[in-house]
């Protein structure tokens, strides 16, 4: 198991948040490490390819999919719904960077990030999906299936939940998510 180990030592993250951005638990990565139970080889391949990719990320400077959630968690932990939502934007904003001119970092995207609270979740795993299908790659697996069970609205200065609803895009609509086109919007 010194190849998990090895790929876990590059990822630079604790053996849970690694093990998390795996889709696993830290009790069964620690049987993988412990050569206990053996992982499958595409599970190892994954190990590896995905903490390359944060590792080079973190060479570059450029925010993983566990380094945006976490961001947007800190800042909703704060109270704050307006900057967390700038974080949100922010987030959809520098992977559309990445994957326009470092399509190679896309692989750090592909750890699943730590969990927040179910809205804002909801609300990267769609910003993160639409990107990728905009780039013409697949999702990542962590970004499928966060639908919200209860709508949510974000409020919009001036106009109506309804009108609202009629204004957000479908990919958002299919989630429970309800945010106006004109919010979308950055400089």
């Amino acid at each position: 198991m010194d190849r998990l180990n090895a790929a876990h030592a590059r990822s630079g993250l604790s053996l849970r948040r690694f093990a998390h951005a795996l889709g696993t638990d830290a009790s069964r990565f620690s049987a993988y490490r412990s050569g206990k139970i053996a992982p499958s080889a595409a599970f190892l391949l994954r190990a590896e390819r995905i903490a390359d990719a944060i590792s080079r990320a973190r060479e570059s400077r450029i925010p993983t999919s566990i380094d945006a959630v976490l961001s947007i968690g800190a800042a909703h932990n704060k109270g704050d719904d307006d900057w967390t939502y700038a974080l949100s934007l922010e987030l959809r904003d520098r992977l559309r960077d990445i994957l326009r001119n470092s399509m190679e970092l896309a692989e750090a995207w592909e750890a699943q990030p730590p969990d927040i609270e179910a809205h804002w979740k909801a609300l990267a795993a769609a910003f993160v999906s639409r990107e990728f299908h905009e780039a013409g790659l697949p999702a990542p697996k962590w970004t499928q299936g966060p639908r919200l069970a209860s709508e949510w609205i974000l409020d919009t200065p001036r106009l109506s939940d309804d009108q609202i609803k009629e204004q957000t895009p479908r990919w958002l609509a299919e989630r429970n998510i309800f945010i106006a086109e004109k919010d979308l919007v950055t400089a």
